[in-house]
């Protein structure tokens, strides 16, 4: 019976149930916003970069565990929208990123299909080494890899949402 991936699974659970409460009252129009204080923009991430920023991370976990993450593959839209090097632009118009409900779907999707994953995976596929070169110097376990995505990744990006609803004026969630 696996243990390692439980484990790992049990911070990706309470992850996404806190990324469903941050959602609370965002309206559709906001989600790709800066907030906006006393008229100055707050050039800090917004939903939608967080939340598809986000959603390329779980076929990875799936996909390194041996799973079937062909349904989870991000477009290449969002990989040029929300990689780790893409920039959080502020969009106004609605016309830069995809819809709030896309976006949320590919996150919920995507952690849903990692956490059962991680859930079912053999404790000996943790201890193979990250195939993320740039990474392993700090992870260099897939076990220590998906730990940080589902653990420290995902929560540190919450936080953002979190001081995000804040500046908005929907406090906490």
């Amino acid at each position: 019976m696996p243990t390692i991936g439980p484990m790992i699974a049990a911070s990706a659970r309470l992850g996404l149930g806190y990324a469903e409460r941050l959602l609370q009252d965002v309206k559709p129009e906001q989600f790709a916003r800066f907030a906006n204080v006393g008229g100055s923009l707050i050039e800090s991430n917004h939903p939608a970069f967080i939340y598809g920023h986000l959603s390329l991370y779980a076929p990875r976990i799936v996909e390194q565990l041996g799973g079937n993450a062909s349904g989870l593959a991000p477009s290449d839209r969002f990989q040029e929208l929300f990689s780790k090097d893409a920039k959080c632009v502020d969009d106004p118009e609605g016309t830069i990123y995809p819809p709030m409900g896309e976006i949320v779907s590919a996150l919920m999707k995507g952690y849903s299909a990692a956490v059962a994953t991680l859930d079912q995976a053999a404790d000996e596929a943790f201890c193979e080494p990250n195939p993320n070169e740039a990474m392993r110097d700090k992870f260099p376990t897939i076990g220590a890899m998906h730990g940080f995505y589902v653990g420290g990744h995902f929560m540190l990006h919450m936080g953002q949402m979190s001081a995000w609803r804040r500046a908005i004026g929907l406090g906490p969630a």
